[in-house]
C-alpha cells in the first residue's frame, strides 16, 4: 500500500500534471469571461444586427413530442461566435509572441573573439 501511495504521490507531483490543473482553472475562469463577453457584448449587438432574432423559442411538435430545434441553433450560433472570440483572442497573442521572438538576442562572441578580448586585457595588465 505505501508504495501504491508513493508512485500515485510521484505520479500526482509531476510537472505535466500541475501544469494542466492550472490550465484547466486558467481555462475554467476564462470560459467564464468569453461567455460573458459573448452574453453580454457581442450578443446583443449582432441581436441588433439581425433584427433582435431569438432562435430559442423555434420548436416543432410532433405529436406529444417537442422538438426545440431553435435552442440546438442558438447553442450552435453561440458556439460559432465564442470559437471566432477565441480564434481572435489566440491570434493577437500569437502576434504578440512573434513580436518579442523577432527581437534577437545578443549573440556571444565567438571563441576566437574571446581569446583576443583576453590577450588584449592581459596585455593591458602587463603594461600598466
Amino acid at each position: 500500500m505505501k508504495g501504491f501511495v508513493e508512485e500515485f504521490k510521484a505520479f500526482a507531483m509531476r510537472g505535466n500534471v500541475v501544469d494542466l490543473a492550472v490550465a484547466v482553472v486558467i481555462g475554467a475562469a476564462f470560459g467564464k469571461i468569453v461567455s460573458s463577453l459573448v452574453e453580454n457584448i457581442f450578443m446583443p449587438v449582432i441581436g441588433i444586427l439581425v433584427g433582435g432574432v431569438d432562435f430559442t423559442g423555434w420548436a416543432l411538435t410532433v405529436g406529444a413530442v417537442n422538438i426545440t430545434y431553435g435552442a440546438f441553433i442558438q447553442s450552435v450560433f453561440d458556439f460559432v461566435i465564442v470559437a471566432f472570440v477565441i480564434f481572435m483572442v489566440v491570434k493577437a497573442m500569437t502576434k504578440l509572441q512573434k513580436k518579442e521572438e523577432a527581437t534577437p538576442a545578443p549573440k556571444e562572441p565567438s571563441a576566437e573573439v574571446k581569446l583576443l578580448t583576453e590577450i588584449r586585457d592581459s596585455l593591458r595588465h602587463h603594461n600598466h
